[in-house]
């Protein structure tokens, strides 16, 4: 079975005409299932998740925004995937999906990552929860909001503590990392955009890679600043 996911902070969503752009992007891909973090929206609702280029057939699960900042959806196609079940955590969201074609259930983890060390841990503490959960294929995509390497950083001087914890939450959940395709890195920002770092990201299960073979992870062009999209693709 062919899949693609879409990855993207989208630095809100709130306003009608980010929406436009979202919504073109969203349709020119025609992904199987979108992820986008920040969405800045509390509640999220049927009409909004359709201005977004949801398609004709969506289905979603939303956490909402904490005020005017945060937010996370999940949308996918339910022509493709049918969900069975989903827990929310406080930085993500996990969908437990079966293919509609072959009937492979599988997990997809939306991740929007915090900023403070406490926060971090227990983000990695959300996803040990996730797989005493369920032992099904894994996938996670989301913006991070760190890095695993130090050339994922254009001024990375040195391997921070944060960075290890990360290496190792990946390492215990036995994720592996792809390469990305079409740009080393996913964020612009600081004064005159001179900062770069890889911060949005998937990361999968072998198991996972077993039932979608060839899996790509691509750099999208940059519809707004300041974060890329990410699309992972794979399957036959």
């Amino acid at each position: 079975m062919k899949l693609k996911i879409l990855s993207w902070n989208v630095r809100g969503a709130n306003e009608s005409s980010k929406r436009k752009v979202i919504k073109t992007f969203m349709r020119n891909q025609k992904v199987d299932l979108f992820c986008i973090q920040e969405t800045k929206i509390q509640p999220m609702s049927d009409i909004i998740v359709k201005s977004l280029g949801s398609g004709r057939f969506p289905d979603w699960r939303a956490l909402d925004a904490e005020g005017a900042a945060g937010g996370l959806l999940i949308c996918w196609d339910k022509r493709t995937l049918e969900i069975l079940e989903w827990e929310e955590g406080q930085f993500s969201l996990s969908c437990r999906f079966k293919n509609v074609e072959d009937g492979v259930v599988w997990v997809f983890t939306g991740v929007y990552g915090p900023f403070t060390r406490i926060e971090r841990d227990s983000l990695w503490e959300e996803f040990g929860a996730i797989r005493g959960l369920w032992e099904d294929p894994w996938c996670l995509g989301g913006d991070f909001n760190i890095t695993l390497l130090q050339r994922e950083r254009n001024s990375q001087r040195r391997l921070t503590s944060a960075m290890r914890r990360f290496a190792e939450t990946v390492d215990e959940l036995g994720l592996m990392d792809l390469p990305l395709q079409g740009g080393e890195f996913t964020w612009s920002g600081g004064l005159n955009n001179q900062s770069w770092a890889r911060l949005d990201r998937f990361l999968v299960t072998p198991s996972w890679l077993d039932q979608f073979c060839g899996v790509v992870q691509s750099r999208l062009p940059q519809p707004v600043l300041d974060h890329f999209p990410v699309l992972l693709m794979g399957g036959d």
